[in-house]
């Protein structure tokens, strides 16, 4: 009767359950929505909470956003029939590629032209008209004013500004803005340990000079080339160059094959992830909040310095444009546009030494694996992956000198650097980590100048070729599919019967030792180190242990009151034979360590 009680129970919660579920249609104005939220940088978890939806219905609209996309374009009267036939497939690939490079040369500051983007645009749809064959052949496209106009609202681009003419470097501002600064300085009472600056850059972590046989061999291989993947990194640091900010990586994968069942917080750099590997303002207000203050506020504390923090930006697309109310101290400065060349200080030589000594960390690495083990430099640079450029990433950060830190900001503010030497011993690491190159290279039979690796520095700055986009689009329509595979892959957690075993065989393994080692206190010290070593596992399998017997006992008791709760007339069960369960201690599992038979005791009962 009780079984029967409980399965009504179950069958009616079942019922509300399934009311509660009831599909409502999602239109496609928020569908649109959606997509842009989560190409901003937003969680798709976030993104379902928001819109009261489950992440796999996230996770199908965008999926399906190519047919989205279309289907709200085609409803559009700029599009006709003849055009969707003609060269529809064309047009919209186009649009697509060209959305990406502007957003890209904004990423960059970079500024648009008129004439920049109608150039670009016809020289893609050129190109991808090859890459389609005669199909996609049709009527010439001449990327007039209204089309750049009408492709921009399409597109959602409705911040990027375009000029007539393109703009360039602001001289004057950045001649007159240190002055402006200065006052904010004074008037704020800032030390130099207070004043910082963070910067975004581009880095191609897995690319040879063009000259290597490396950089040649791929360039014959078809599909994606690992040479043009890359990533954007946010670096920083206060005017007094004692304060290196941990930095900010934004990768196109949010979970790459390389980090698999890595915990991302455990990574020397902060993880994050965005289709085009872009700082968005999401990913950069996200940061400013979980990292940087309390980097900052920790540093502050133990220098023993106010925390007033002044911060100091440039105008990227990716840094949110009121942050100076984001926290009640930092106050945040904006640089003048088109400046950024001359006085920011994270671009007057940290990003750029910071550059150089990850090329030469890498090809030392390269030297040492072929020393060490014969690995050829194929081989190398096949097995060298994101992880390990994670890696070298931190390492070469480390390199960065406070002097280096320090000397930056003497064209925006004078008054804090120590050593005006600084810029002509940042000339001379230059010219020594360049000559430490050509050396490697040599070794590795390369046979490379040093005007080789100055080009392969500069290729980090240049704009995204029309191959670079299409492959940069074919790679993320592959990494979406694994992603799709890879995610029903359980991380790494800890479980009480792997813990046990683990125990089991260190017990195991000491056993071995002691039964040749004729040292007795040898064996007792190296014992008693490895206990303690392991011990911070001890204790968390002693609390997973705790929640295992507490979580059972509660199953337990609810099962009892349930039973008592009941209405049916069933006869009272005993309350000594409740008692009797109740105190029944639990029987020896594999769960436990202290039920398994020790390596001990299994060998003396053999015996």
């Amino acid at each position: 009767m009780e079984l029967r009680m409980s399965g009504s129970k179950r069958k009616s919660s079942g019922d509300v359950a399934g009311t509660a579920k009831k599909r409502h249609a999602i239109t496609m104005e928020t569908k649109v929505k959606i997509i842009e939220r989560v190409e901003r940088g937003e969680k798709m978890v976030d993104v379902a909470h928001s819109y009261n939806l489950n992440r796999s219905t996230i996770g199908s609209i965008v999926k399906n956003k190519d047919k989205i996309m279309e289907h709200v374009k085609s409803a559009m009267p700029m599009t006709s029939t003849i055009i969707t036939k003609k060269r529809g497939k064309v047009m919209e690939e186009m649009e697509k590629l060209l959305s990406v490079w502007m957003q890209d040369q904004r990423q960059r500051r970079v500024p648009l032209s008129l004439m920049l983007i109608q150039e670009k645009a016809k020289s893609l749809y050129e190109d991808l008209k090859k890459k389609h064959g005669e199909e996609s052949e049709g009527k010439s496209f001449n990327a007039s004013r209204s089309w750049v106009h009408r492709f921009k609202a399409r597109a959602k681009l409705h911040n990027v500004k375009v000029s007539d003419k393109a703009a360039s470097t602001d001289t004057i501002a950045a001649r007159e803005f240190p002055e402006t600064l200065r006052e904010i300085i004074d008037e704020g009472a800032y030390l130099p340990e207070q004043v910082f600056n963070v910067d975004e850059t581009g880095l191609y972590w897995k690319r040879m000079p063009d000259r290597s046989y490396i950089s040649k061999e791929e360039k014959l291989m078809p599909g994606y080339k690992a040479s043009k993947d890359r990533l954007t990194l946010l670096f920083g640091g206060n005017a007094s160059g004692d304060m290196k900010l941990k930095p900010l990586l934004v990768y196109h994968s949010e979970n790459p094959r390389a980090l698999k069942n890595i915990a991302k917080g455990s990574l020397p750099v902060v993880w994050k992830s965005n289709p085009k590997a872009w700082v968005t303002q999401a990913i950069f207000q996200d940061w400013f909040f979980h990292h940087f203050i309390p980097e900052v506020e920790k540093y502050c504390l133990e220098k023993d310095v106010p925390f007033n923090i002044l911060l100091l930006l440039d105008n990227a697309p990716g840094h949110p444009p009121f942050m100076d109310d984001f926290h009640p101290n930092v106050k945040v400065v904006h640089l003048p546009l088109n400046t950024t060349a001359l006085i920011q200080p994270m671009d007057q030589g940290v990003i750029a030494t910071f550059k150089k000594y990850y090329l030469r960390h890498t090809f030392r690495q390269a030297v040492k694996a072929s020393d060490e083990s014969g690995t050829t430099l194929r081989q190398f640079w096949k097995d060298y992956n994101i992880y390990k450029a994670i890696k070298n990433i931190d390492f070469a950060w480390s390199e960065v000198t406070a002097v280096t830190m320090n000397g930056v900001w003497k064209n925006l503010c004078p008054k804090f650097v120590h050593d005006f030497r600084g810029f002509e011993k940042m000339d001379e690491e230059s010219k020594e980590v360049f000559s430490n190159l050509v050396t490697l290279s040599e070794k590795l039979e390369l046979d490379l100048q040093e005007d080789d690796f100055i080009e392969l520095l500069a290729v980090q700055h240049e704009e995204l070729t029309n191959e670079d986009l299409m492959e940069l689009e074919a790679q993320r329509k592959d990494e979406e599919g694994q992603e799709e595979e890879e995610a029903t892959e359980e991380p790494k957690r800890f479980t009480t019967q792997e813990m046990a075993r683990g125990f089991a065989l260190f017990e195991e393994a000491l056993l071995v030792f002691e039964a040749q080692d004729p040292n007795v206190e040898r064996y007792t010290k190296v014992a008693a180190a490895v206990q303690n070593a392991i011990q911070c596992y001890r204790v968390i399998y002693d609390e997973k242990k705790r929640a295992t017997t507490q979580t059972s006992l509660d199953r337990f008791y609810k099962r009892v009151d349930r039973i008592k709760s009941s209405k049916e007339p069933e006869p009272v069960p005993s309350t000594s034979g409740v008692s009797e369960i109740a105190t029944c201690p639990p029987s020896p599992t594999a769960d436990d360590p202290s039920a398994l038979p020790s390596p001990t005791s299994s060998s003396s009962s053999s015996q």
